[in-house]
């Protein structure tokens, strides 16, 4: 009976470590999403309302859904008043600080690293047409991301439950 109760919990946690990693397949297009309509806020917020970046970050941030609203709400304190930090130092301490949470790679932080370096240091125009190269990218992504879910999260969830079974096999 306490075999039996094992082999069951082994099964379990082999599905569900499938499922979890299936789930981060899934998140991942919409994240890159939630980030493509966040930085289009914020080329709208720089280009047509003249508004501040700490300010436009902190406007997008609120609009945005977690782990993103954590993310711009982090870089815009981190470059309001008290720690006046530079949008490049300040995106890359909420990137530091909220990246693991998000089901985003490498590619959309350099991205996002690339753009920071522009933000706040041009013009209105400068800084749009950096945006608007990032939106492009992030597209890219989102496409490549699309077609790994469509590879792989099935297979995750039968492979988490095989590999479980397997372990149940080889210990018995």
């Amino acid at each position: 009976m306490l075999k039996l109760f094992g082999a069951v919990l082994i099964v379990l946690a082999g599905t569900l470590a499938g499922f979890k990693r299936a789930a981060q397949y899934a998140d991942r297009p919409r994240h890159i999403r939630g980030l493509i309509a966040a930085l289009q806020r914020l080329e709208t917020e720089i280009q047509y309302g003249y508004t501040p970046l700490p300010e436009a970050l902190r406007r997008i941030g609120m609009q945005s859904k977690e782990p993103l609203k954590a993310f711009f709400t982090t870089a815009a304190d981190e470059m309001s008043p008290p720690l006046d930090r530079s949008a490049e130092d300040a995106i890359s301490k909420a990137m530091e600080e909220h990246w693991k949470t998000a089901s985003l790679k490498g590619t959309e932080k350099e991205i996002l690293r690339q753009l920071s370096c522009t933000l706040g240091t041009s013009d209105r125009s400068n800084q749009s047409t950096h945006i608007a190269l990032a939106l492009q990218q992030l597209k890219q992504e989102e496409t490549a991301a699309r077609e790994d879910q469509g590879k792989y999260e099935k297979m995750s969830k039968s492979l988490g439950l095989l590999l479980g079974a397997l372990i149940v096999i080889l210990i018995f």
